[in-house]
């Protein structure tokens, strides 16, 4: 910045309107007026060369005019000052602010960088606070909310299976294989060093729906043989039989298809790695398990339903 000399400006005879106006028709810039010239309007602009004003001592080239007509460089009465601040001011919440943009390093996630942030911005001397504006303001606004979302979509689920299998023990019996199928989205992510981001937390939602996909073909089924009359064993067994080669067919025809994602390069990739490593991992542990612990599953949950409410099989509902 240029600190001016009042009084010598004064003793000079220079008023210090034109002093301020000088400095800001060279250095910033002034509108003059407009002509019309071959059926256009052009604006007239007066500003110093890019050249001419490049440097704080630049101002020697300027001249102002004093009272006795005598021309005199702005150098005789400016002094240039460094000093550290803003390119430019501006105001959020009425405050005076100014703005500071930064990027996760890599290996980290955006909320570890806003925390990091935070913790700078603690250190503050007093009367200076901070503010999150742009899409770091929505993360903090809705972050910690996975946990509800997910709750809600277990919620969902299984109060569509309860109305599905007109029993509240069902759709227990097919939730529980969702446990592997996050275990297996959280191994995969830590394998890769990947890190829980929102994209890997859209896919965790994924699973509810695809892992708990298995379990229903084989309840189903289970709950069919049962009906006509096989022992809870029995159906367990007959329905995991029938539903093997169905469920491993397409479990990995959906695993091959989202594999593409789990190794995609170029722009967008680390939004289609997190998904893809969550859903293909998850979805491996939950049809390699799912096979063999959704019978067990459905063997003990029918098993503490009948003791509760003693099941009819069709005959006996025909009689």
């Amino acid at each position: 910045e240029y600190e001016i000399d009042r009084d010598k400006v004064k003793s000079l005879g220079v008023p210090l309107t034109d002093v301020f106006f000088t400095l800001q028709a060279f250095l910033g810039g002034y509108y003059v007026n407009d002509f019309n010239l071959f059926g256009r309007t052009f604006k007239v602009q007066i500003q110093a060369e890019g050249a001419a004003r490049t440097n704080p001592e630049d101002a020697a080239r300027f001249f102002v005019r004093n009272a006795q007509g005598a021309m005199l460089p702005l150098s005789a009465f400016l002094r240039p000052r460094a000093i550290s601040g803003p390119e430019y001011y501006e105001r959020y919440n009425i405050f005076l602010a100014a703005t500071v943009n930064g990027t996760p390093a890599p290996g980290y996630s955006s909320g570890q960088a806003a925390q990091a942030m935070e913790e700078v911005a603690r250190t503050l001397p007093p009367g200076y606070g901070f503010e999150w504006t742009g899409a770091t303001y929505q993360e903090k606004k809705t972050g910690g909310q996975t946990g509800y979302i997910f709750v809600l979509s277990l919620m969902f689920v299984f109060l569509v299976l309860a109305a599905l299998y007109e029993s509240w023990a069902m759709p227990i019996a097919i939730l529980l294989v969702i446990p592997f199928g996050v275990l297996g989205a959280f191994t995969g992510l830590a394998l890769r060093g990947f890190v829980n981001n929102v994209y890997a937390q859209i896919g965790l939602v994924m699973l509810i729906g695809l892992a708990a996909k298995n379990a229903i073909l084989i309840v189903e089924f289970a709950k069919l043989a049962r009906e006509r009359g096989a022992s809870i064993v029995e159906a367990a067994h007959q329905a995991a039989e029938l539903r093997l080669r169905p469920i491993l067919m397409t479990s990995f025809a959906f695993i091959l298809g989202t594999l593409p994602l789990a190794v995609a390069t170029g722009a967008g990739a680390g939004a289609r790695r997190a998904i893809g490593t969550t859903v293909t991992f998850g979805m491996l542990f939950a049809t390699l398990l799912g096979i063999f612990i959704i019978p067990v599953f459905y063997v003990v949950i029918q098993r503490l339903s009948e003791r509760k409410r003693p099941f009819r099989n069709e005959a006996d509902k025909g009689s």
